[in-house]
């Protein structure tokens, strides 16, 4: 599969989600005026909707997190480790762009090693 668009930028508040359903459910999170980020969508914890979640942003120019709003647990939107108990798995971080105003993704492109949750 190569890159897909799954939504325009103005459709994604700054610090807002948006689910794209793909081949996998993925967690859209635009964290900058040009910056989206793409994760799983499925908590590895309880595999639960990350979009339904909160998110937190990184002052310092990093992506920030998700936090599942079943249990909350939290993942690093880069690396999607996870930062809180109780997940103790990474989610899969997928690459994504932004090209005159679309959102891309690849999930064929995973940008770390993490397994893909079952749901």
């Amino acid at each position: 599969m190569a890159f897909v668009k799954v939504a325009s930028l103005d459709e994604i508040q700054v610090g807002a989600t948006r689910l794209a359903e793909l081949a996998e459910p993925v967690c859209l999170v635009r964290t900058d005026a040009h910056t989206v980020k793409a994760v799983h969508d499925t908590c590895s914890h309880q595999q639960y909707s990350l979009c339904e979640g909160w998110i937190d942003l990184d002052s310092s120019g990093g992506g920030g997190s998700v936090e599942c709003s079943l249990h909350g647990s939290t993942f690093d939107l880069d690396t999607g480790h996870p930062d809180a108990l109780p997940a103790v798995k990474p989610i899969p971080v997928y690459a994504c762009k932004v090209d005159d105003g679309a959102v891309w993704v690849d999930i064929d492109q995973q940008l770390n090693d993490a397994p893909v949750p079952r749901h």
